[in-house]
């Protein structure tokens, strides 16, 4: 299986784990050559509250890959891809933040997706879920999970 396309998902907790995300997909594409698609869901609460921000005349008008384009996340994270030599893409979604990574995954023909995440309690787990554990249980492909430093 070649290596042509790696996903990787943020969301609003990932801005303190850039450089562990960056290193890690870094490591797994550069040596592949493949571009890498980052990918930010929005909840529809977290969307709107975007679009105000921008200042995008108003929701409907906005499109998700333009508004996780002028994320601060994700502009930091294309910056040190393009730096590494690597091709990407920006996807934006709005909903289930692991459904909408699985459904993004399907439709760009992801071969990897990478996701973060911090250790969290077997009980934390159980009573709040996991957007990794939902992606991991789901993709179409191998999930990999970078653990923040927190």
């Amino acid at each position: 299986m070649a290596l042509e396309t790696v996903l990787l998902a943020v969301g609003p907790n990932d801005a303190d784990r850039i450089d562990e995300l960056a290193d890690a997909v870094l490591d797994i594409a550069s040596p592949a050559g493949a571009t890498v698609i980052v990918a930010h869901v929005f909840t529809d609460d977290q969307y709107d509250g975007v679009v105000d921000r921008l200042e995008f005349e108003s929701t409907g008008e906005a499109d998700p890959d333009e508004v996780a384009d002028r994320h601060t996340t994700v502009r930091e994270l294309v910056s040190r891809f393009n730096d590494g030599g690597l091709s990407t893409q920006v996807r934006g979604a709005v909903g289930n933040h692991g459904e909408q990574i699985v459904n993004l995954a399907e439709a760009t023909g992801s071969d990897l997706v990478v996701v973060g995440g911090r250790k969290r309690s077997p009980t934390g787990k159980a009573v709040f879920g996991s957007t990794a554990q939902e992606v991991m249980l789901n993709a179409p492909c191998p999930v990999t999970f970078v653990r923040g430093e927190e």
